[in-house]
């Protein structure tokens, strides 16, 4: 039987229990990532933020960056910050890129955010 259940990366615990979801879920070769919202006073800040904490979900369930194969992201404005995200992203993956899709949206769970990111991974 394949390995299944939810990746919990060290000091996630008690978001896992107040919110009722997984960072991440594995099932077997498959991440499926839950979306994250950086932190930071720039937009700069907050995308690289968001995909460090990315980096580091990935790496508690054996994952990594290069395994992204699908991502969605949320904007707030994404006339206003597509492309200070599209630097955060290009910072932090590379090549084979992603199947990705940008939505935009009014809101997100984090009231002071401007993008959230989900993504799939595969183990390579």
């Amino acid at each position: 039987m394949s390995e299944r259940g939810p990746v919990i990366p060290e000091g996630s615990q008690a978001g896992y229990d107040r919110f009722h979801f997984a960072p991440a879920y594995r099932v077997g070769d498959t991440l499926y990532v839950s979306g994250i919202i950086g932190t930071g006073e720039s937009l700069d800040e907050e995308f690289a933020s968001a995909f460090e904490s990315l980096a580091n979900v990935l790496d508690a369930a054996g994952f990594s960056l290069d395994d992204v194969v699908e991502m969605t992201s949320f904007h707030i404005d994404m006339s206003g910050s597509l492309g200070k995200f599209m630097k955060a992203r290009d910072a932090a993956l590379s090549e084979p890129w992603p199947a990705w899709t940008a939505i935009g949206c009014t809101e997100l769970a984090m009231p002071n955010g401007r993008a959230e990111v989900k993504v799939t991974a595969v183990k390579q």
